[in-house]
């Protein structure tokens, strides 16, 4: 019995030793010592900051991708007229097609403004380039439904001569000249230079005004003595008519006259408020941004000119190849920028015709 009994004292014995570690090992996990607490924390707070810097740079990269992810690519129905408005993206189209962009889109170019601006207001199109002056006419058409986005052209206009007698404008005193663009940024911007240059259209000198295409043809075969034309009307005509020559650049002519800082700007980028959200805009920007600095790199420029044949904006390379210097390709999209480079030209078109800018000039809420 004594033995049984020693045996049983000895079980009742492990077992509240084993139920003291229990509570120890509970409590000290509950309340490690200051050495092991510190341990901990540090360890903690390491792998908190850790997570919480993975889940920032997660939502961090999140944020940046997410405005143009492959998820979800915005989907844009762009326009672009041929000649210079339209260069810039003919990189843009290239990359559409190896589906290498930020959007994705359907494309539209066309020779004629105002198709262009009709598929604007009535939903066909969501963004598109476009003359300066008739950015502005949508924008009061609208009621500020298209935005000014982008400036992407400055001045790309010259007075043609066959011959050499045109050294300024008091030289076209008596002449004809065969201009392009009557009712849009061309003819606002011919009349008021010879109106601020003292010379009266009707009465001092005759303007006449012709399609591009159909000018360019004429100049080329000699049918006219002066015109004025936007490159790369311009190049094509210097190619084929060695007795034609530049003899003004209106984008000069312009700063002549104006004197207030400004600035020559013909083309731009105009969007639609309703259908072009701050996420397909800011993924616009992007794949519109490199097609512009593609294309007005020099290294690219034999590559440059492919493109722009290949995808309608000019007929043909060479043509292509030697107006792309001159087509005055920019990409501003700062609202300010926009703002100090288009009021003044807006202002002073709006002086001379009201409806050029569609009857008034623009507020700040045009630039978006």
């Amino acid at each position: 019995m004594k033995k049984y009994a020693k045996i049983l004292a000895a079980v009742l014995v492990l077992i509240l030793a084993l139920t003291a570690c229990g509570k120890t090992a509970t409590v000290s996990s509950a309340a490690p010592s200051s050495s092991s607490a510190a341990s901990s924390s540090s360890a903690a707070s390491s792998s908190s900051a850790a997570s919480s810097s993975a889940a920032s740079s997660s939502s961090s990269a999140a944020s940046s991708s997410s405005a143009c992810s492959d998820e979800r690519k915005p989907s844009l129905k762009a326009g672009f007229l041929k000649g210079p408005t339209g260069m810039g993206a003919a990189y843009l189209m290239s990359q559409s097609d190896a589906a290498a962009t930020q959007c994705e889109y359907t494309f539209t170019v066309e020779s004629d403004v105002s198709n262009i601006t009709s598929a604007l207001i009535s939903g066909g199109l969501d963004i598109a380039a476009v003359p300066t002056n008739v950015a502005s006419v949508l924008y009061n058409k609208t009621s500020g439904k298209v935005n000014v986005v982008a400036i992407n052209t400055l001045g790309v206009l010259y007075i043609l001569e066959k011959g050499n007698t045109i050294q300024s404008v008091s030289d076209l005193k008596g002449k004809t000249i065969y201009a392009i663009g009557q009712g849009a940024n061309p003819q606002y911007v011919l009349e008021y230079i010879l109106r601020q240059s003292g010379l009266t259209v009707g009465t001092d000198v005759t303007v006449e005004y012709m399609a591009a295409d159909e000018l360019a043809t004429k100049a080329a075969a000699g049918g006219v003595d002066v015109c004025m034309l936007p490159v790369p009307n311009v190049t094509a005509v210097l190619a084929k008519n060695k007795d034609m020559r530049k003899a003004l650049n209106l984008s000069d002519l312009w700063k002549d006259v104006t004197k207030g800082g400004s600035v020559l700007t013909q083309g731009c980028i105009v969007a639609r408020t309703d259908s072009v959200d701050d996420n397909a805009l800011k993924c616009f920007l992007k794949d519109y941004e490199a097609s512009i600095k593609y294309m007005t790199d020099t290294a690219n420029l034999d590559s440059a000119a492919k493109l722009a044949v290949q995808y309608g904006i000019v007929a043909s390379e060479p043509i292509a190849k030697a107006a792309i210097p001159d087509c005055s390709m920019v990409f501003i999209s700062d609202p300010n920028e926009m703002r100090e480079a288009l009021s003044g030209y807006f202002e002073v078109l709006y002086a001379a015709d009201k409806t050029s800018v569609g009857g008034s000039v623009p507020d700040d809420a045009f630039y978006r």
